[in-house]
């Protein structure tokens, strides 16, 4: 069986139920650890009975290192400064052999044992997954060469080195912005496999398919499974959806060609709304998970400059 964790508040509640549910469809044998970050989301959860999920209350989970800078970070800030806290937290208290971390808007259309398997060969303790830039959208020297977004640890010493290291730079430093060659916690990853011993990069190309990398590559259906060039597809990140107040859905300002959208921004969209219903059945009335449009003279601007380029990717209905 597979152990992973997550971290999530209500706002990405449906998200993660998404992406709880879909690593159920593969067939994966799994426990999912999921760290609530307010308690509507915690409370939620408990009420959907997940089988394969392990809720946790934001109070059991925070320590007094970290509710000392969480006055200091915005929630999505200390989000970033608690992630290496997580995959610990869950480690220790679970007496786990190794976990691996999912961002909550992960979704899976393979096992992720096939990743795993790569890691396992690999003889690592740690395992890291590239952002593999699209040329033109190539931020590798702001938001780093690595994403925090599916990442290993085995509680061996190896291991363990690498994410104290990760744990005392997040606590001491953990902003959005760039400072010094830092951001946020992604940019600490960019010389682990020069800085510490038992670091794998993952070269599986199924793994990590994002917006701002899914340009480089063919996406097509074979006999309902997706596959990415010639792999299967395990995960695809969702990074930059926005479902806004008037209902409007923000794909994100990347390019993305009509078999992305059809075969995997669609069937994501439905899968929300499934979501959002099941959340409704046992708390009425929650409405968690939309965002206020930016009011920025600029937004025009930048919208204009998405048409001009093929990426502004607004849907009422998709």
């Amino acid at each position: 069986m597979h152990s992973f964790c997550t971290l999530f508040d209500s706002n990405y509640l449906t998200r993660a139920l998404v992406m709880y549910h879909s690593l159920e469809e593969t067939g994966e044998d799994f426990r999912l650890y999921a760290v609530c970050f307010d308690d509507l989301a915690y409370q939620v959860l408990l009420k959907c009975n997940l089988p394969k999920l392990v809720a946790i209350p934001l109070d059991e989970f925070e320590s007094a290192e970290l509710r000392a800078v969480k006055g200091q970070r915005t929630a999505g800030e200390y989000c970033w400064t608690c992630t290496p806290y997580v995959i610990r937290y869950v480690l220790d208290t679970y007496h786990l052999p190794e976990v691996t971390y999912l961002d909550a808007d992960l979704c899976f259309y393979e096992k992720p044992s096939l990743l795993l398997r790569e890691f396992e060969q690999s003889g690592a303790s740690v395992l890291i997954t590239s952002h593999r830039y699209t040329p033109r959208y190539d931020q590798s020297a702001t938001s780093g060469i690595y994403c925090v977004q599916f990442m290993t640890f085995k509680a061996g010493e190896r291991g363990m080195t690498v994410l104290q290291w990760w744990q005392d730079r997040c606590l001491e430093w953990c902003y959005n912005r760039i400072e010094d060659g830092k951001f946020g916690d992604q940019k600490y990853l960019d010389d682990w496999l020069q800085r510490f011993d038992g670091v794998h990069a993952l070269q599986h190309i199924g793994g990590g398919v994002a917006p701002w990398n899914v340009q480089q590559y063919e996406i097509s259906d074979r006999s309902g499974k997706l596959f990415v060039n010639e792999s299967p597809l395990v995960f695809y990140h969702f990074h930059g959806y926005k479902h806004y107040f008037d209902n409007t859905l923000d794909l994100g300002g990347y390019q993305l060609a009509r078999p992305v959208t059809d075969l995997i921004y669609r069937p994501y969209v439905q899968a929300l709304a499934s979501a959002k219903s099941e959340v409704v059945s046992v708390v009425p009335g929650f409405d968690c998970g939309r965002t206020a449009r930016s009011k920025s003279w600029k937004a025009p601007l930048r919208n204009l400059r998405r048409r001009l380029k093929g990426e502004f990717n607004e849907y009422k209905f998709l």
